[in-house]
């Protein structure tokens, strides 16, 4: 059983990041077990409040899962051509100290999705992805990725998934990633 957890990088309520990992979730794949992260509750990075309090506790817990993960599922948004800020603070702050970095993500394998509202999906944020997840040394998922164009008509108004093509594919990606994690 491969345990992933699943990233949302979108704070907001009806986010269709958010609602693409709920609906990976409901696919049920065999052989996956996926869990949902957001990003609640997690400071901007500052090393000055580091150095003063630590690590904040929304960041020890999202560590926590991520160490007790086999595989994380990064579903990023797309903002203005790159990666949203506030995901990548988020990781930021997971890769401290950097003493801990390799343990929590060194080797680990990474996969990307996203949904968009734009008629090219999150393609560029996913290749803004690159960089960083070979900078801390993850095993990145290359051979499958999985962008969600046009999400107003994917999703219903309430972030269930209707579009039976796009299941199919996030079934598909699943199972691949599923295999990757094994393999």
């Amino acid at each position: 059983m491969a345990r992933i957890l699943g990233i949302s990088g979108s704070l907001r309520a009806g986010s269709f990041n958010t609602a693409l990992l709920r609906a990976a979730q409901a696919l049920q794949v065999q052989g996956v077990e996926l869990e949902l992260a957001t990003l609640h509750g997690i400071p901007l990075y500052d090393g000055d409040l580091e150095q003063r309090e630590g690590e904040p506790p929304a960041v020890a817990a999202l560590k926590a899962r991520v160490l007790a993960c086999d595989g994380l599922l990064l579903a990023t948004p797309e903002y203005n051509n790159g990666i949203p800020g506030v995901f990548k603070n988020a990781i930021d702050w997971l890769s401290r100290p950097p003493a801990e970095a390799p343990a929590v993500f060194g080797g680990r394998p990474v996969a990307l999705v996203g949904a968009s509202p734009g008629g090219f999906g999150t393609i560029l944020a996913q290749d803004a992805w690159l960089p960083v997840l070979r900078t801390l040394g993850t095993r990145f998922w290359s051979q499958g990725r999985l962008m969600v164009s046009r999400a107003g008509q994917a999703f219903d108004p309430h972030g269930a998934l209707v579009d039976e093509r796009t299941a199919a594919q996030l079934a598909a990606f699943l199972a691949g990633y599923r295999d990757f994690i094994d393999g």
